[in-house]
């Protein structure tokens, strides 16, 4: 008689965990980073609840990891735990077990429901090597067209979508450095998050085919927030308390 995996016993307490990727480890991917983070809630001897069948692995979940290359002032991941603990313990052993680069910001006992459903939209920062005035000009054609075409390879092959619909609002940011006068541009941008994801880099096609802009080599995209999509258009925070 084939021998049955053990059952592990439920969860007791979920942490919900917001850290970023910044400098070289923007280019970290999402399955080396997973790898990373068991390394640390390992080192960090983080109580975590395991899942149940014949090779358990600890109960992590990840929701809206920003795309490889990006840098991200806001990633998202919930622990199940085997033992009730303070937070502010789990981020300190945690900051300490990861390397410089990947940061952790923010622990906070989980209010429930899906952290998934409430990354609804994300606000981000691309930083180009194009002057400003050609910038500008691109973004207020891609804002008055009805649709912004663009290809993508995905999991599911090369898919056509468009870029234009996910966008909540797209601005050139007027602050210091962002004035084009050493030929550097930053873009401000809202999406909202759909099937498929539409990212900043689809964004800057977007620009190319609908206003001809060269975007320049390596653009900085940097992830600000993720978050509800709150009705003035601005992203919320998931971590806030929910009355």
């Amino acid at each position: 008689m084939k021998q049955q995996p053990e059952q592990q016993a439920p969860p007791v307490q979920r942490l919900r965990v917001r850290y970023a990727k910044r400098g070289r480890l923007r280019f970290t991917s999402h399955r080396d980073f997973s790898r990373a983070f068991e390394r640390a809630v390992f080192r960090a001897r983080v109580p975590m609840a395991y899942s149940s069948g014949f090779n358990p692995h600890p109960r992590i979940s990840y929701a809206g990891a920003a795309p490889t290359g990006s840098a991200s002032e806001a990633e998202y991941l919930e622990l199940a735990l085997a033992e009730v603990v303070v937070p502010a313990d789990v981020h300190a052993m945690l900051d300490e077990a990861l390397p410089p680069g990947l940061d952790v910001l923010d622990v906070v006992e989980s209010a429930g429901g899906s952290l998934s459903d409430l990354l609804e939209g994300s606000r981000w920062r691309i930083d180009l090597a194009v002057a400003s005035a050609e910038v500008t000009d691109a973004v207020e054609r891609f804002l008055a067209a009805d649709e912004a075409l663009v290809e993508r390879m995905t999991k599911k092959g090369m898919r056509e979508f468009d870029a234009r619909a996910a966008v909540v609002s797209l601005s050139v940011l007027a602050d210091e450095g962002a004035t084009g006068v050493d030929g550097r541009t930053t873009l401000d941008v809202v999406l909202r998050h759909g099937t498929p994801a539409v990212r900043p880099d689809d964004v800057l096609r977007g620009l190319t085919t609908v206003a001809g802009l060269e975007t320049g080599q390596a653009p900085l995209m940097t992830r600000l927030s993720q978050g509800p999509l709150l009705a003035d258009g601005e992203v919320g925070d998931p971590l806030a308390s929910r009355p």
